[in-house]
């Protein structure tokens, strides 16, 4: 399972809204190969070097998205990242999109939650919060 800081969660929202709002929507995940799926408020858990959410807006050239790494998987601060990752997410790059409003909804239901967890399942991903001390 990896974990989500709920403020950088919150964070990389704002940041993939604000650059819509500014550069004219959501990016595509899928490299323009299924136009009009994935291009909304959202994020992305993108698996490469390390596991983390990233905002989804539109960028300008050279603007580089919010990223927050999960806890368990950053290589800047987790010398087993690459260890983690392989375990959880898997040895493949990829990206998921996870949908912002069902992200806010868990979120505002769960006003003492200090992390977003996602477990990752055979074939699908569980979304959860919890509180940390």
């Amino acid at each position: 399972m990896l974990s989500f800081p709920i403020e950088r969660v919150r964070d990389v929202l704002a940041r993939g809204r604000d650059d819509a709002a500014t550069n004219g929507g959501f990016r595509n995940p899928y490299y323009g190969l299924r136009p009009g799926e994935g291009e909304q408020a959202g994020v992305w858990l993108v698996g490469d070097h390390g596991v983390y959410l990233m905002s989804n807006g539109v960028l300008t050239d050279g603007q580089t998205p919010l990223v927050a790494y999960a806890v368990e998987c950053d290589p800047t601060s987790n010398a087993d990242w690459w260890e983690t990752k392989r375990q959880t997410f898997g040895g493949d790059d990829g990206i998921d999109f996870i949908d912002a409003s069902e992200l806010e909804t868990m979120i505002t239901a769960s006003p003492k939650a200090t992390h977003l967890c996602i477990e990752f399942l055979m074939d699908s991903m569980q979304l959860s919060l919890v509180e940390r001390p």
